[in-house]
This record gives C-alpha cells, sequence and structure tokens, in this order.
C-alpha cells in the first residue's frame, strides 16, 4: 500500500504588472523542493482525515493544504526567505500509519536539508509524522507547544486525530526520551476529565482559553513557558485551527464557542520564532468544506506566512 504525493499545486495569482515598486506575491516566488534545496521553509501538505473521520468528526481536512495554498498564493510577499513546496501526502485506503510514516520522511528530508519544515494538514493527526520526523534528526530534548482547545491524548485502538500526543508520549517512554508538552487555549467544555487527569499525571502543562483573553494572560503564559523554552535544543510547534474563535475559524470539525483570540496566537508564535528554536510546525484541523468566505483559509495563510517570515528574521510588523 503506497502513500504518493498528490497532484503538485500550481502557483498562480495576480501580477501586478504597472505597480511601482516592490509587489511581488507568493504564487511568482515558491520553488519545488528538490535535492538541491537549502535554507528556508518546506511546505508540505498532509491531504489527510482519515484520522478525524475515526475520532467521529466532520471530515474534509485533506482539502485543507490546497485551500491554505490557493489563500498564500495572492499574498505579498515581504522577505520571506526561500519557500519551497514539497507536495502533498494523501492517504491510500484508509492506511493512516502508511500516511504518517511518509509524511515523517518527507519532514526528515526537510530537515536534513536545513529547511524548516511547515506542515498543513489534515487532521491532528498530522503531529505524529510531523514529530517523528523531527525526532529522526533532532537527538536533543524536543519541546512540543500545542496550540489547540484539545489535549488529543485519547487511547483508542486505532490512531486517530484525538491521540497524536499520546503516541508521542508513548514513543517517548519507550526511547528514554523526556515528553516535553505544553497547551495553550484548553476548554474545560471540550475534554473530559479523564484526559485532565492523563495530562496531569504525564506532566503536561497547560492553558486554560478563558486564562488567554487578556494582555495580562497573555504574559503570565509567556512567563511560564519561557524557561521551557530555554531548556529545549529544539520546538516543535502545532497549531489546531480550532484554536480560535469560531468567527475567526468556522472552517474546522468543532469550532469553538470562545476561542483564543488571533492576536494571542500570533504573539505566541512571535515568542517561538524569537527563541531562534523553531525546528518543525504544522497547522491542522482546517476544513474548507465548512469555511465561511474563505476565512479560516485566510487565518491559517496568515499564520503560516508569518512563521515563514519570522523564520527569516523579518519582523512580525512594519510599525508607521
Amino acid at each position: 500500500m503506497g502513500t504518493p504525493l498528490a497532484e503538485p499545486f500550481i502557483w498562480q495569482g495576480r501580477v501586478d504588472a504597472e505597480e511601482v515598486g516592490p509587489s511581488t506575491r507568493w504564487h511568482q516566488r515558491v520553488q519545488p523542493f528538490i535535492a538541491a534545496s537549502r535554507g528556508g521553509v518546506a511546505l508540505i501538505g498532509f491531504a489527510v482525515d482519515e484520522g478525524v473521520r475515526r475520532n467521529g468528526g466532520r471530515v474534509g481536512a485533506a482539502g485543507g493544504p490546497q485551500a491554505v495554498r490557493q489563500a498564500l498564493a495572492n499574498m505579498p510577499w515581504m522577505g520571506e526567505g526561500a519557500v519551497w513546496d514539497a507536495g502533498d501526502v494523501d492517504c491510500v485506503d484508509g492506511d493512516l500509519d502508511a500516511a504518517q510514516g511518509a509524511l515523517a520522511a518527507r519532514v526528515a528530508q526537510a530537515c536534513g536539508q536545513g529547511c524548516t519544515p511547515l506542515v498543513q494538514g489534515g487532521g491532528h493527526e498530522v503531529a505524529w509524522g510531523t514529530f517523528q520526523g523531527l525526532a529522526r534528526r533532532q537527538a536533543g530534548r524536543i519541546l512540543i507547544l500545542n496550540l489547540d482547545a484539545h489535549f488529543d491524548l485519547r487511547m483508542a485502538r486505532q490512531g486517530n486525530s484525538g491521540t497524536p500526543f499520546r503516541q508521542i508520549q508513548e514513543w517517548c517512554a519507550a526511547q528514554g526520551r523526556a515528553f516535553d508538552y505544553r497547551v495553550l487555549g484548553i476548554s474545560r467544555y471540550a475534554n473530559t476529565e479523564a484526559l485532565f487527569q492523563r495530562a496531569d499525571a504525564l506532566g503536561a502543562r497547560y492553558w486554560l482559553d478563558d486564562a488567554l483573553q487578556t494582555e495580562s494572560g497573555l504574559q503570565a503564559a509567556l512567563a511560564a513557558l519561557a524557561p521551557d523554552i530555554a531548556a529545549c535544543d529544539a520546538l516543535y510547534l502545532t497549531v489546531d485551527i480550532d484554536v480560535l474563535p469560531a468567527a475567526n475559524a468556522p472552517g474546522v470539525s468543532a469550532p469553538a464557542a470562545l476561542g483564543v483570540p488571533l492576536w494571542v496566537i500570533e504573539r505566541v508564535v512571535d515568542a517561538v520564532l524569537a527563541s531562534g528554536k523553531l525546528a518543525a510546525a504544522d497547522l491542522a484541523e482546517f476544513n474548507p468544506s465548512y469555511d465561511r468566505d474563505g476565512i479560516t483559509a485566510k487565518v491559517a495563510a496568515r499564520l503560516l506566512a508569518r512563521i515563514a517570515r519570522g523564520s527569516a528574521g523579518v519582523p512580525p510588523a512594519r510599525q508607521p
């Protein structure tokens, strides 16, 4: 059973031929990922929602990578550095393990070529694939920072979109490696008591969504995270789009009633980038089937572009 790459996305869009001054857009700068690609970020699509189906969620996230690329295509180019498109991984005949293995291989390849993997899901089962690929290249201490309304530490006979961090924990235990797991945005109304108990037992640290609505709440979380970031050798950032309020992210399997404001998420991303330790990142659970006016696609593209720019050393915003 193979796990081939999907048809490559054709990067095309608006060309401001009559504009005066720099007016380049993403579709004019993204290049195919090849053996000679070095540096920058590598876009890798995980066009899979088999894990969402197994977890009883709303399927459709398999279309996420292509929809996000479409949103990125016309985004202005602001010094992102090298951006490579490494194509999409599919799931053939429901073989999720093979799809995650193919993603891991692609992530490891990108890391090996000095590129930062920037994975677009797909369901949050993407995390197990991304982490496996990073762990092949990173022998030191990996800090996992998950921006999510859910722990995704579920017990299940088969892996799914709710199990990736439990799978990572079990792998870490088997390898004698630390399981450093931090979650920002947890909802008390979207996780069972068993999941809270499991998170506590595994030493996970988490911040609730209602504690991240203000500047003071954000600063408290960042201050608590700072020692963990300083102590790690590499940081894996995973963003479940359903951490955002439903008004910002209607196109997800499980829209959030409260959610964490987009400005807070962006500030956390900026703190990660400022550390210089980001080794891999992914975005999960964007489901274009339920998007409204392309809002969720634009939010996902904005976050990806922010990571690409930050990885290239571009400040997060140009102040007037």
